[in-house]
């Protein structure tokens, strides 16, 4: 069986709690899909960024790296700057399989998480 290490991958922000929210998440997602390694990541304004989640991973045996976007839609940052830092991250890991799974958007889950959150202020 490859042994797959899962990044959350988000854009990171000034405001430090945000990113701990994140961080909270992959810790969440951890307990999930244990016994697979789950790992927050940035792409700015909060660490680790996703290369050094990556080394990290490909450190502790990682065959395979998934990155799960905490991204609501396919974006600019989606579209133009995740391909090229996952091509970079495995060339520098000798080919090592690193794949980035779909924005959240269209997931039918996310119609219920809406629905939820209207109800909670309907009086």
């Amino acid at each position: 069986m490859t042994k797959t290490g899962y990044i959350v991958f988000a854009h990171g922000s000034r405001v430090e709690s945000a990113n701990e929210a994140v961080r909270i998440v992959a810790r969440d997602l951890a307990g999930a899909l244990a016994p697979h390694p789950v790992l927050a990541a940035f792409l700015e304004l909060g660490q680790p960024s996703l290369e050094a989640a990556a080394h990290e991973l490909a450190a502790t045996g990682a065959e395979r790296i998934v990155v799960l976007p905490y991204f609501l839609t396919l974006g600019l940052h989606m579209e133009r700057d995740l391909p090229p830092i996952l091509a970079h991250i495995s060339n520098a890991h000798n080919g090592l399989e690193v794949l980035a799974a779909p924005p959240l958007d269209g997931h039918p889950a996310l119609i219920q998480i809406l629905t939820d959150r209207a109800t909670q202020l309907d009086g």
